[in-house]
């Protein structure tokens, strides 16, 4: 009798074991195939942490947004609305503490801080890093850096999946030219 409960409670917990990472996978799948894709643009990099793993830190240029509203504390979850410019790269339409009954898309972004001289919050998005195989994210992060000091126009943006406030970072595109070519071409040339 003791054995059936234990070997029940085994196939139980293997099962939750293999449904929640099956359902996260599925959720993000889901979000790529009907959310709404955004490119971000993106700021220079931070240069690699070897104890974080395999990514690519990325800073992007919406990370600002100027308001009257004051009243911020540091982690406080902000609700950034956005929509497409007309080049077609992501732009902050509104940003509220609470979620909104508009159509806009959004996610939950991070706020680092307000600054009361220039009436802008400064916030985190959600959505920071790339993670790649593990051989290619150094010469991944090296190509967005050098890219992004080069003097030609920034052509370095971040193709992000958003639905329902979730978001999903599917790529880094590199003078059109995604992160993971980009580095295999340039590791050709080398």
């Amino acid at each position: 009798m003791k054995t059936i409960h234990i070997f029940i409670l085994f196939v139980i917990v293997a099962w939750v074991q293999l449904f929640i990472p099956a359902q996260m996978i599925f959720n993000k799948e889901a979000i790529i195939e009907t959310g709404t894709v955004y490119k971000f643009k993106t700021q220079p990099v931070d240069p690699s942490d070897p104890f974080r793993g395999k990514y690519i830190n990325l800073n992007y240029d919406i990370r600002t947004h100027k308001t009257k509203d004051s009243l911020w504390d540091n982690q406080d979850d902000v609700y950034v609305y956005l929509e497409n410019d007309s080049l077609g790269f992501a732009k902050i339409n509104q940003i509220n503490k609470t979620p909104l009954e508009i159509n806009n898309d959004f996610v939950i972004a991070k706020v680092n801080w307000y600054n009361k001289n220039e009436q802008k919050l400064n916030f985190s998005l959600p959505f920071n890093r790339y993670y790649m195989e593990e051989t290619k994210a150094y010469d991944a992060e090296v190509a967005v850096r050098d890219m992004q000091r080069d003097s030609l126009p920034n052509s370095t943006y971040a193709l992000v999946y958003i639905k329902n406030g979730e978001a999903v970072l599917n790529d880094v595109i590199i003078n059109e030219v995604s992160i993971k070519d980009y580095v295999e071409k340039e590791n050709d040339l080398n």
